[in-house]
């Protein structure tokens, strides 16, 4: 029996999720109510979510708390992955291409049926090992 997908969590989700006033609240509520942790996500994307929380008035420590109780599994890119990372964000400079994103597509391009969980459509423009398509859970029409 083929294993499930391995789920990356973008930052949007996650502040979609915690922020009740945000337009995809009940979309990601239902995708992490659905979905069984732990969700594999990078440090770069946890730090994006906070900000963006803070930004919009809403408490950035909910973040590391989610990780604290299990809810995300840390995977290190920034180190062995350094390179591929900022081959990427040189790649995709015009896009362009954040570190949270970049970090993303180079955990899809090593984690087994990798499927990013993400609002952003700049996910469609990515591709994984040159050439092929980051398969994306996102809101449908978006």
């Amino acid at each position: 029996m083929p294993a499930g997908p391995t789920v990356l969590v973008d930052a949007g989700p996650i502040v979609a999720w915690i922020n009740r006033a945000d337009a995809h609240h009940r979309w990601a509520r239902a995708q992490f109510e659905r979905l069984r942790p732990p969700l594999l996500t990078c440090e770069a994307v946890l730090a994006e979510a906070a900000f963006l929380l803070e930004y919009a008035g809403a408490d950035p420590t909910t973040v590391p708390a989610l990780a604290a109780n299990g809810v995300f599994s840390l995977a290190p890119v920034l180190g062995e992955e350094a390179p591929a990372v900022l081959q990427l964000m040189r790649r995709y400079r015009n896009v362009p291409m954040s570190l949270a994103d970049a970090c993303l597509v180079r955990l899809s391009e090593t984690a087994p049926n990798a499927l990013v969980l993400t609002l952003d459509g700049d996910f469609r423009i990515y591709r994984r090992r040159g050439r092929a398509v980051i398969p994306v859970l996102m809101p449908e029409g978006w």
